[in-house]
């Protein structure tokens, strides 16, 4: 529905005189305008601003809009507490048709979100800033593998567990949080029912920077967050992220995947600062990964990547070094394709605890390790693989590695390390591969 009729909006009383329209209606916001309720934008309404320094819709007591089907919102700042929802969605009919969020600077979460009854749903969303949102009190959590999951800053969610129910999603030029401002929970997260149930598909989604940090206690295994999550039921054709994407606290993944995604790109640095955080953990399935940047992780028992369950096709890391104590560079669980590294290099300076699958382990940090039922079909490290803690091993092998390439080889520097074990009975293609043991100094560090 297009709207047949146009209004300029300069004060609440205009604002909500013009919603009692019959029809259809641009709603042209030309002033800042406070409003001490939430308000519904009913069906095939638009609003506009004039110039988004001066269109501010302000929400000082709950919520603030609520998208009906076929609504527009376009260069607009809207803000409420950034523990409520700046926009959502009431998913009280079958479809929603087409929501449309286009150069909205935001204060709160933005969540759409259908539930039982709503079965289709298409968003575009695109310019997309939200500075500040704490999503932590959300109550549909996903649960898997021993763990809950908040919800985002920016959350699409298709809570209907009918299978034949969809959200179609492209999401572009989205930023979130700020750097040592992060939002809080995760940052920008999609996410289907289920593995079985309603689906998300997205063609693209790219961001700028997303800060994020849950806040989540320390010594918590049952909880976790990820600055960009995809989680299952959520299939993404292809992810950019043009800007550094950064986690601050405990359990905080930078990169999560429950669901699938055909190619996703990092074009700038993946950080991790928190305990047990990973760069990029795979539980779902990635054709193709490429971290174009750093990946740089600083936290106890925290993790360049991971893979865990499913599978990744293929993945390319420019370089990867994690600080903290009990860290690992590389954990493969499962069998994947060509991991190849340009670049690798790893601190770790004493044993630490882990966090994995809902449960802390006390576990030695490792700098590339295969589990017991990973497999690694195509190994490449251009840049060797480095360890400089004491007791701890550089390259881990339980499981099986098809083929190696490491052109500058193992090496262990610290006390009581080992360059390379390898679980007997496992054959492992070692061929002329260096394989380097060197104490370390005691004063060094």
């Amino acid at each position: 529905m297009k709207s047949n009729a146009k209004f300029g909006i300069s004060t609440l009383t205009e604002f909500m005189a013009a919603l009692r329209n019959p029809t259809p209606a641009t709603l042209e916001i030309r002033a800042s305008i406070l409003f001490p309720f939430p308000i519904i934008l009913p069906t095939g309404f638009r609003l506009a601003g004039i110039d988004s320094t001066k269109a501010i819709l302000s929400f000082s007591h709950g919520d603030g809009i609520g998208l009906t089907a076929d609504n527009e919102l376009v260069n607009l700042t809207i803000q409420a507490a950034s523990a409520n929802r700046a926009l959502y969605t009431l998913s009280d009919r079958e479809d929603l048709g087409t929501l449309t969020l286009r150069d909205l600077i935001v204060t709160g979460q933005i969540q759409i979100m259908t539930r039982l009854g709503t079965n289709r749903a298409k968003l575009v969303a695109d310019k997309i800033d939200i500075v500040s949102c704490d999503s932590r009190a959300c109550g549909e959590q996903p649960q898997k593998y021993g763990v809950n999951v908040y919800q985002g800053a920016f959350t699409v969610y298709n809570y209907n567990g009918d299978p034949e129910s969809v959200i179609d999603a492209r999401l572009t030029n989205i930023t979130i949080g700020r750097k040592n401002a992060p939002v809080l929970g995760s940052g920008l997260y999609v996410s289907g029912y289920g593995d079985k149930g309603g689906r998300v598909k997205v063609d693209l989604i790219s961001t700028g920077e997303i800060h994020s940090n849950g806040m989540i206690s320390f010594g918590t295994a049952n909880m976790i967050t990820a600055a960009v999550f995809i989680v299952y039921g959520a299939h993404v054709r292809s992810i950019v992220h043009e800007g550094a994407i950064t986690t601050y606290g405990v359990n905080d993944m930078v990169l999560d995947t429950w669901g699938r995604v055909d190619r996703w790109v990092a074009e700038r640095p993946l950080t991790s600062y928190g305990p047990s955080g990973i760069g990029f953990v795979n539980f779902g399935t990635a054709d193709y990964f490429e971290a174009k940047d750093k990946i740089e992780t600083f936290g106890l028992g925290a993790r360049g990547f991971n893979q865990y369950d499913g599978t990744v096709e293929k993945a390319i890391f420019h370089s990867i070094t994690t600080y903290g104590d009990g860290s690992i560079g590389v954990q493969i669980s499962k069998p994947v394709g060509t991991i190849e590294v340009k670049g690798f290099n790893r601190h770790s300076w004493k044993l630490g605890e882990n966090v994995g699958e809902g449960r802390a382990d006390g576990s030695s940090g490792n700098g590339l390790s295969v589990k017991e039922g990973g497999e690694i079909r195509s190994l490449i490290v251009a840049g060797g693989v480095t360890t400089y803690g004491d007791k701890v091993t550089t390259m881990e092998v339980e499981g099986r590695v098809l083929k190696l390439s490491v052109a500058k080889g193992f090496t262990a520097k610290g006390s009581g390390s080992k360059a390379l074990t390898v679980s007997p009975g496992v054959r492992f293609p070692l061929g002329s591969t260096r394989v380097s043991e060197k104490r370390r100094r005691a004063s060094a560090c």
